[in-house]
């Protein structure tokens, strides 16, 4: 077997990630969650690298001993450098601001390196000159955003009326939206929740393909301050703003239910998934909504599960708390 096949074998899909029932006070819906933190490396963004990866070798981008470079941070970086473990090859990531141990530490342990940048914007072009000089790979995430297998899993599973997800590269709805219009029979429509300061929804809304805030999110993994190559407005039939606020409210309410210290992103898409469930009820119709947990790790309890962290950032939860009960009471 050469190295290529090898690796192509290590890069296919591992098992289907559970799907969980979640209350709703929305009469003839039915919530379900997709519960990504049940990958090796605990969020959705295993799938995203396995994609990359894969991709970059059949693509003859990436081979025996390729150094692989990336500018990222939080669980894209750690799943990178999981499957360049794997794979035998070196792993940097050039990641924003001053060092953090707690950022570096999930990644060198996996066996990769950490280079810290400042400014945040520069880690692009510091990962680009990294990959140059060193004759190595620069995965790009933003710019390849490469489709994954959620999409084919999911569908295998349920024929959901809607699918809720956070955007950031923009590959997960895209993913969803493809597979979706090519699907036969009843519709199924895909909705992304975005938070403040993403140029998602302004950019979706107003047809703006280069739509920019300049402003970054407060919500991990999700939000963007420009509107990313990998995300296809195209593809999408809704997407649905969600205040900061709201989505730690609603990642403490899928805690409080499932037990699972679930990340910001995954309240954004829960607070979402109940609105449009919501709008379902009240239209009389009936059928199945999917969510996505895009992660849960223990370090988000210092985090939006966190009553100083979150006063120190203005976001008081307390109106959503009560709109939460209503909704999944």
């Amino acid at each position: 077997m050469t190295w290529t096949e090898h690796a192509l074998a290590l890069l296919e899909p591992g098992e289907p990630t559970p799907l969980i029932e979640f209350p709703v006070a929305a009469p003839g819906v039915r919530l379900l969650l997709k519960d990504e933190s049940k990958h090796p490396t605990g969020s959705l963004r295993h799938r995203h690298a396995r994609a990359l990866f894969r991709r970059a070798v059949l693509d003859g981008l990436v081979a025996e001993g390729t150094p692989v470079v990336e500018a990222t941070g939080g669980n894209a970086a750690v799943a990178q450098a999981w499957f360049a473990r794997r794979l035998g090859l070196p792993y940097l990531v050039v990641m924003p601001g001053e060092r953090s141990e707690a950022r570096a530490r999930p990644v060198e342990e996996l066996g990769g390196a950490c280079r810290f940048v400042t400014p945040p914007l520069a880690i692009y072009d510091a990962a680009r000159e990294a990959a140059r000089e060193s004759g190595g790979h620069f995965l790009d995430q933003f710019g390849r955003a490469a489709e994954h297998d959620l999409a084919g899993e999911l569908l295998a599973e349920e024929r959901p009326d809607w699918v809720v997800v956070g955007a950031g590269t923009g590959a997960t709805s895209a993913t969803l939206g493809r597979a979706a219009r090519a699907a036969e029979g009843r519709p199924i429509r895909v909705a992304v929740a975005d938070p403040e300061n993403s140029a998602y929804f302004p950019g979706w809304t107003l047809d703006a393909p280069d739509y920019a805030t300049g402003m970054p999110s407060r919500i991990e993994g999700i939000g963007r301050p420009r509107m990313e190559p990998g995300f296809r407005p195209d593809l999408v039939d809704l997407v649905i703003p969600v205040p900061d606020a709201a989505s730690v409210a609603a990642a403490r309410r899928v805690r409080a239910v499932t037990g699972l210290p679930v990340g910001g992103s995954t309240g954004t898409a829960l607070w979402a998934a109940l609105e449009l469930a919501g709008r379902m009820a009240g239209r009389g119709e009936s059928g199945t909504v999917v969510s996505v947990i895009g992660d849960a790790h223990p370090r988000h309890l210092a985090t939006v599960h966190d009553d100083a962290w979150a006063a120190a950032r203005g976001l008081d939860r307390r109106a959503h708390d009560e709109e939460l009960l209503r909704r999944t009471s």
